[in-house]
C-alpha cells in the first residue's frame, strides 16, 4: 500500500464524507387505491400495476 506524499486537511476529508447520507425514495399514489407506492412497481395494497391485476391481495 502506498504512502501519501502530503497530508489532506480535515476540511478536504470532511467534504468527501459529506455526501454519505440516506435519501427518502420518491413515492407516488396508486391510481387504483390511492395508497403511496414506489414508482414503476406493483402496488402492495391492491396488487395492480399499469391498470392490470398482477397478484390477488387478500384482505386481512
Amino acid at each position: 500500500m502506498g504512502l501519501t506524499k502530503r497530508r489532506h486537511s480535515k476540511t478536504r476529508r470532511d467534504k468527501r464524507r459529506a455526501n454519505w447520507k440516506l435519501t427518502i425514495p420518491g413515492m407516488v399514489l396508486c391510481p387504483q387505491c390511492h395508497e403511496p407506492k414506489l414508482p414503476h412497481r406493483m402496488c402492495r395494497a391492491c396488487g395492480y400495476y399499469k391498470n392490470k391485476t398482477v397478484i390477488n391481495v387478500s384482505e386481512k
